[in-house]
């Protein structure tokens, strides 16, 4: 499995994942398992003739649908969280498809971990700091937080002065993140604790939460900059920088990558450059 990821230059996760969805369309094993070998079995024997045959015409095929120049054009299929496709990815891809009017994009906006070959998904926008070292993966950017509230909710509480005055506070906490806030000050990590009575799995509802005046928000910096400009919102704890996490375009291969997902990664790439995130 090991080499045959190595050779398509695949993750080895994506090579065992292909190697079910095979077995599910053949309605049997193909492969022999064991912790020192792999062999085929007699299914297994009559997929290899097929897919060599399969082989064959897909070597026929190439650059078919592609033009001479490489010019992008097909559909790309995105993954991406809700509050990242409302404030950046939209707005990004609107001029994407400009450029590139031979392309379209089918969106599919989650905040679950999809099976990019049971969906297939081309590309997966992720928002993470423990990226699993199995997947192909391309650095697009940062994702700052911020820690703010309204000024109608803090006209009626105690000023914070620290990230430890949070606990006497109503904070609206995003599932995924859990009830552990995490700073740094001064080059030195700081970790509080809090609670509140309102949790949601979208950071795009935490973000309405707080400007409503319902307490206290740890926000992606790219949804809470508009409310911060126009002081809907109000900066907490500037000294405080909230835990930076990293933004990622994962893909299954690197070398059947069509020219439309590679101009993608790479304008994305410029884009999340140039934006304050």
């Amino acid at each position: 499995m090991a080499g045959a990821a190595d050779m398509l230059d695949m993750s080895r996760s994506m090579v065992s994942r292909y190697l079910s969805q095979m077995e599910g369309w053949a309605g049997a094993r193909l492969l022999h398992r064991s912790t020192r070998s792999l062999s085929l079995t007699p299914a297994g024997e009559v997929a290899l003739e097929h897919c060599l045959q399969l082989q064959e015409l897909a070597e026929g095929l190439k650059g078919v649908g592609m033009a001479a120049d490489q010019t992008p054009g097909g559909k790309v299929r995105i993954s991406c969280a809700p509050s990242l496709a409302d404030s950046v990815l939209v707005p990004f891809l609107q001029q994407y498809l400009d450029r590139f009017p031979a392309v379209s994009v089918d969106l599919q906006v989650s905040n679950q971990t999809v099976n990019m070959v049971e969906e297939r998904i081309d590309l997966a926008i992720r928002i993470t700091n423990a990226l699993d070292p199995n997947l192909i993966a391309r650095p697009l950017g940062q994702c700052r937080s911020v820690l703010c509230a309204s000024p109608e909710y803090l006209a009626s509480q105690n000023v914070i002065h620290t990230p430890s005055d949070l606990t006497r506070h109503n904070c609206l906490t995003y599932s995924h993140f859990g009830s552990q806030w995490q700073f740094e000050h001064k080059g030195e990590p700081v970790v509080a604790s809090v609670s509140g009575n309102f949790c949601v799995n979208e950071a795009f509802i935490v973000l309405k939460a707080a400007v409503a005046g319902m307490g206290v928000g740890l926000l992606p910096l790219y949804a809470a900059s508009p409310y911060l400009r126009s002081g809907a919102l109000v900066q907490l704890l500037p000294d405080y920088q909230p835990e930076t996490l990293g933004i990622y375009g994962v893909y299954r291969s690197r070398r059947h990558m069509s020219p439309a997902l590679r101009a993608l990664i790479d304008e994305l790439v410029e884009h999340f450059s140039r934006i304050e995130i």
